[in-house]
């Protein structure tokens, strides 16, 4: 289940636009129940690359090497949608276990 949250939280997150990957992991990294290792971001960048579901440029920096920005595919683009949909409903799903009456 933590593998499929990641891969949401990657695919979130460039629903606004393209991220290098330095900053997309920092930001994933930071956020709060998720308990992710900056390493373990990178392999799941290349499946979703491999997968269709994000695409990669390389552009030189001033501030050093040059960065892998990663932006979504539109099948990218859909299966973050589909995969809201779905988080929605669990969501809401659990919120309703110990409050049901038999």
């Amino acid at each position: 289940m933590r593998k499929g949250l990641l891969d949401f939280c990657i695919l979130k997150a460039l629903l606004d636009g393209e991220c290098y990957g330095y900053a997309l992991v920092k930001s994933l990294v930071a956020l709060p129940g998720i308990g992710v290792a900056e390493g373990s971001i990178y392999p799941l960048l290349s499946r979703l690359r491999k997968q269709g579901l994000v695409t990669t440029r390389l552009e030189e920096s001033s501030e050093g090497p040059a960065r892998k920005y990663y932006s979504l595919t539109d099948t990218g683009r859909a299966q973050a949608a589909e995969m809201s949909i779905y988080f929605e409903k669990l969501t809401k799903g659990v919120a309703t276990l110990g409050s049901q009456t038999d």
